[in-house]
């Protein structure tokens, strides 16, 4: 097997370096998020520290890596009596495939042993094999939500718990859990987001020598693992040194000085209240960070400059109120916050505004959103008809977007993880059963029983027990909630540029787009003017990325709607082959009108058995009913753009 790359030789993202390490060195922190772009060496890096930690003795035997010195007294393989027989081992680096199941992660009953042999046998999952070590989570954000709860629970509490199938069992779960993500595939939901102790935001270089060191030692590496490795074994011993050397001095480390004993925890209580940050996980969490810096750093005591390091690691993630603004953190505000003073210590004279922004008692006011329109509703003045760009265009605001009734895709899909659509899951209620396919993970005891009970006189049986043989077996089948592709089809000709009934358009398909985060739904978006229909977002995960292509959207010129409609069935047939198990909803925003050359009846019936939404947009007390007519078209649902409770109705009479 092939050294890892050395966690020394990698260039740059010293916060993630840290963040890592307070890890390595703390538990209680509670593990990482690093969220960045592709290709910029997340699961390197991860892969390189799993490499430094120290080794760690375990129970010989023992599948849940119990401390010799210290086992645990409810482990499923004891009780093992402390200071026995010990064997040394690496620390364990175990990955959760993002297809994982719940048993998979937890654990189970071995089913087949159960049924046939009579066993109740406990068969671990992944987060024993991960005690003591990491659980790195590649995409966390494509997991299933209730597995990433699963996840949390057993990485805050170090215990996982295990109730089903008449099974109850508890065991040590502590390991050091990171997680990577691309935002740009779909965000995790805030409650989520808060689990996670630290949070770091990565980024390619820009700078082209630094550029060219990371790709030079990378080709180095590529061309000779083990000599690329021993030119760093210096550091990376010194790193695993300095380590260990931390974990020991953790547990001398002092919070409250001795002189003023409670200021340091009055600091950490006045940057979190500072950043207005909910509940009180992240003042735990920047203190268990300040605790392990000062340990990282060779110090007894907590200092200002652990607060601060801990703060910006623990907070940013923590600071957001709208799923479409990203992490971040003001660090002029924090370094007013540890100083003891406010934001409106020195209110600027006369009223003006200060370089800082600040004033008021509020902070910094928030960076403005996409295009320039903050999270308030676009303002009634300036030009009747929005921004002008060159050529007649306009580019209407957005008011803030608002709660909508759930859109379903009739019928019963094959369970893509998400909350719109009924679906064939793993989770949620038993409507029938059925022949596993595959290795039993949801049984169906009524069912086996029924199986298997018409075959007792054949099979001899003499007792009062059933005979049951594996093919009696039959596993549950659930119903729960999809998530869909919802594709929306935005008309930005001139007829629709009007700046009042743009932005009407533009918060409604913005609160669409909420909902689509909420539901889990990947998102495309589709818009026409001039003569040509774009893509302007693939379909994906990333609704943020939609929001923002939906708030610089400008509008003027033709309606090619047939070219929309035609552009929405090829995307739409692509997808099905990309992603078969996910559903579509199409979702058409104009008011009808057709100036530009097409056949709108043959692009219409290109959409034919997509489950769609016509959104009509057409105003004012003379209505020529064109959206209506390119519903029928479609043989979809037609729903005014004021009055988004029809969408509710339509879908119960379509199901």
């Amino acid at each position: 097997m092939n050294a890892p790359y050395p966690f020394s030789a990698v260039v740059g993202l010293d916060d993630l370096k840290l963040a890592l390490l307070l890890n390595a060195v703390s538990p209680r922190v509670g593990g990482v998020l690093v969220r960045g772009e592709k290709g910029t060496a997340k699961s390197t890096i991860v892969r390189a520290l799993a490499a430094q930690l120290p080794a760690i003795d375990v129970v010989p035997g023992c599948r849940f890596a119990c401390d010799p010195a210290a086992p645990d007294p409810s482990c499923p393989d004891g009780p093992h009596e402390p200071g026995g027989p010990a064997t040394t081992r690496s620390s364990a680096l175990v990955e959760l495939p993002v297809g994982a199941s719940e048993d998979r992660l937890t654990g189970s009953l071995d089913v087949e042993r159960a049924l046939t042999e009579g066993v109740k046998a406990f068969e671990p999952g992944l987060l024993a094999a991960a005690h003591r070590g990491v659980l790195y989570v590649d995409e966390v954000n494509l997991l299933h939500d209730h597995l990433v709860d699963l996840l949390l629970d057993a990485a805050a509490l170090g215990t996982c718990h295990v109730e089903r199938e008449s099974l109850s069992v508890r065991h040590a779960a502590r390991f050091l859990l990171v997680g990577t993500m691309n935002p740009e595939e779909g965000e995790l939901r805030p409650q989520l987001l808060d689990r996670f102790g630290l949070t770091v935001e990565v980024a390619a270089s820009r700078e082209p020598g630094e550029r060219a060191e990371v790709v030079r030692r990378r080709l180095a590496f590529e061309a000779d693992p083990a000599a690329f490795a021993a030119r760093w074994a210096g550091a990376e011993a010194e790193l695993a040194g300095r380590i260990a050397a931390a974990r020991d001095r953790l547990g001398r480390v002092r919070l409250p000085d001795e002189r003023l004993p409670d200021e340091r925890l009055e600091q950490i209580a006045a940057v979190c209240a500072g950043f207005e940050v909910d509940g009180l996980r992240a003042d735990l969490v920047t203190a268990n960070a300040a605790l392990a810096h000062a340990a990282w750093q060779g110090r007894d005591e907590v200092t200002a400059d652990d607060v601060r390091a801990a703060a910006r690691l623990a907070l940013p993630h923590r600071r957001r109120r709208d799923p479409f603004d990203a992490p971040g953190l003001d660090e002029s505000l924090l370094d007013e916050l540890l100083d003891g003073s406010s934001p409106d210590d020195d209110p600027p004279p006369d009223g003006g505004g200060d370089q800082g922004g600040g004033g008021g008692g509020e902070g910094p006011p928030p960076p403005p959103r996409d295009g320039g329109q903050g999270p308030a509703e676009a303002p009634e003045t300036g030009p009747a008809d929005g921004e002008r760009h060159g050529g007649g265009e306009r580019v209407a605001g957005a008011a803030a977007p608002h709660a909508v009734p759930r859109l379903e895709v009739p019928g019963v899909g094959d369970g893509a993880a998400g909350r719109r659509s009924r679906a064939r899951t793993a989770r949620g209620r038993v409507t029938g059963a059925r022949r596993p396919a595959d290795r039993v993970r949801d049984p169906h005891v009524v069912a086996t029983l029924l199986a298997a009970a018409p075959r007792q006189r054949a099979r001899g049986r003499s007792g009062a027990g059933l005979v049951l043989r594996p093919d009696d077996l039959r596993e549950a089948v659930r119903e729960g909630r999809e998530g869909n592709l919802v594709l929306f089809v935005v008309d930005a000709s001139g007829s629709m540029a009007a700046r009042r009934r743009m932005t009407t358009v533009k918060t409604a398909v913005l609160s669409l787009l909420l909902d689509a985060y909420q539901r889990r739904d990947k998102v495309g978006l589709i818009t026409f003017r001039g003569r040509t229909a774009d893509l302007v977002l693939p379909p994906t995960s990333s609704v943020e990325a939609g929001a923002a292509r939906l708030r610089a959207l400008p509008t003027g010129g033709r309606t090619p709607l047939a070219a929309g409609l035609v552009r929405a069935a090829e995307v739409l047939r692509a997808e099905r082959l990309r992603d078969p198990a996910r559903r579509p909803l199409l979702v058409v925003v104009t008011d009808g009108r057709a100036t530009a050359d097409g056949d709108v009846d043959r692009a219409a019936g290109l959409l034919a058995g997509t489950a769609g939404i016509v959104v009509d947009c057409e105003d004012g007390p003379v209505r020529l009913g064109l959206a209506g007519r390119l519903a029928v078209r479609m043989d979809a649902r037609l729903v005014p753009l004021g009055d988004l409770d029809g969408i509710v109705r339509a879908h119960r009479k379509a199901a």
